[in-house]
């Protein structure tokens, strides 16, 4: 009923009606707010030399689909052809060659078959010295991460991370690089919860950038708790093996999301 009367004061506007229900403090489990997943199949790989990685995500109407070898052999030669010809947008990965016909071509064919909305719903890439890219059971979920550094020790710390953004889904690298949009809201929301449980006025906006620090802990992914080991941070972590060691850029997709 909260739910129902969230969405009906911010007129069918579900983020809004989240944000409303938080400044209420009622705490919403994501996995509760997630909107209907949308299927389909989600993969990410790397290249010989693991200095470039990309990730597709090919979506369907139903989990029938996104299991047929149809669909899975598709989005894995446009993985392959990602990785061979390293496009740098969705746009230009859909009109490369494959076996004589676009990607996008390819796509439509294979509609044909299936008889179901198909697209290509994301496409992603990283290039650094090292990169990694992880796939997570079921492919639903991918992970592409670069780093500042070689070696065999980078190579394991970067699976690492890349696993961390998969399980902890931050929003940004560091604090100082969180969206200000976002920062604007959290620090809204912190205000009116504080207000909520009665706290004065003037000691609000304190009260909200304590909320906020605890936000940039918990989403950004140097800043997180590493999830092999939670008492140190994944920048600790990091730069235990290399005080100079750092993530360059991750990407995180979903189905779903």
């Amino acid at each position: 009923m909260d739910c129902k009367a969230a969405l009906i004061e911010s007129e069918g506007d579900y983020e809004k009606a989240v944000e409303i229900l938080r400044k209420k403090g009622q705490k919403v489990a994501a996995k509760r707010a997630d909107r209907v997943a949308t299927e389909g199949f989600v993969v990410a790989k790397t290249n010989a030399d693991i200095s470039f990685c990309a990730l597709v995500l090919v979506n369907c109407e139903t989990d029938f689909v996104g299991k047929s070898t149809d669909f899975v052999t598709y989005a894995q030669a446009v993985i392959d052809l990602a990785i061979a010809k390293q496009p740098k947008s969705v746009d230009e990965l859909k009109g490369l060659d494959l076996n004589g016909r676009t990607v996008e071509e390819n796509l439509t064919d294979l509609i044909g078959k299936t008889g179901e909305k198909l697209e290509l719903g994301a496409y992603e890439c990283v290039s650094a010295d090292t990169v990694s890219a992880y796939n997570h059971l079921g492919n639903r979920l991918a992970t592409l991460v670069g780093m500042n550094g070689k070696g065999e020790k980078v190579v394991a710390i970067a699976h690492d991370v890349a696993m961390q953004a998969a399980a902890m889904s931050p929003v940004a690298i560091d604090k100082d690089d969180v969206d200000p949009k976002i920062i604007a809201k959290e620090l809204e929301i912190g205000m009116e919860q504080a207000r909520q449980e009665g706290k004065p006025e003037n000691m609000l906006e304190k009260i909200a950038q304590g909320k906020l620090n605890k936000f940039f802990q918990e989403n950004t992914l140097l800043n997180q708790a590493f999830i092999k080991d939670s008492g140190k941070t994944v920048r600790q972590y990091i730069q235990e093996a290399d005080k100079n060691l750092t993530v360059t850029a991750f990407k995180r997709v979903k189905l779903g999301e």
